[in-house]
């Protein structure tokens, strides 16, 4: 699953990032800055996965320490990120008030933080920890799916990129019902918090509360 995740973001970001063509304006620092974090999370989520296929728990406790403090610089710079682009006007569609997609990331980034929470708080109980950290990176694919050059997915934007997300959600929750034969509690409240955070922020989105608070951020 790891990997497929990796695959999955290195697919949205290979021509805006990873292989950026030098015909394309330059990146700002800030999109650098982010796109390095981010990168290094997911870096760092194969890793510890790896450490414990290869029973090496002590490291990957050790690596923990370093990890949380990137989800928390995660979060600072994924909100200064879309605080960003709110004031450039930028989204990723044509015809997308960028107030109302602002909700998106920013809803990103709240799950996010819930889910790598809980997963810190439950480090001890290893089964509901590592699920929980797997949710926390399922929950910010949104953005990668969103890049990748299909059609399809742009023409039913942004559903089908929740879509995707979701996607990730099931196959995490099809293993445990193949190997554990039930699935896990931290799967189903998890899930569910991924899955209500999606209609939840597009009725958000359009409501004079956010479109103040964002009018508020642009100046």
């Amino acid at each position: 699953m790891a990997l497929a995740i990796a695959a999955t973001v290195f697919a949205g970001f290979s021509a805006t990032f990873y292989s950026r063509a030098g015909t394309l304006p330059a990146l700002s620092p800030l999109l650098i800055v982010h796109g390095i974090v981010f990168t290094s999370w997911i870096l760092i989520f194969i890793t510890q996965t790896s450490l414990i296929s290869a029973r090496r728990v002590d490291l990957h406790r050790r690596l923990g320490v370093g990890a949380a403090v990137l989800a928390a610089a995660m979060v600072v710079v994924g909100v200064t990120a879309a605080v960003d682009a709110l004031r450039r006007g930028a989204a990723p569609l044509p015809g997308i008030d960028p107030r109302m997609f602002f909700a998106v990331p920013i809803g990103d980034m709240i799950v996010f933080s819930i889910l790598v929470g809980a997963g810190i708080l439950n480090r001890a109980n290893s089964q509901t920890h590592k699920r929980l950290m797997l949710l926390a990176t399922i929950s910010i694919l949104a953005a990668a799916i969103s890049r990748w050059p299909i059609p399809f997915m742009m023409e039913h934007a942004p559903f089908s990129f929740f879509a995707g997300v979701d996607l990730f959600v099931l196959l995490a929750i099809a293993y445990d019902l193949f190997s554990r034969h039930r699935v896990h509690s931290a799967y189903i409240w998890g899930g569910l918090l991924i899955l209500a955070s999606q209609p939840l922020r597009l009725m958000v989105s359009g409501t004079q509360g956010w479109l103040a608070l964002a009018d508020w951020l642009q100046h």
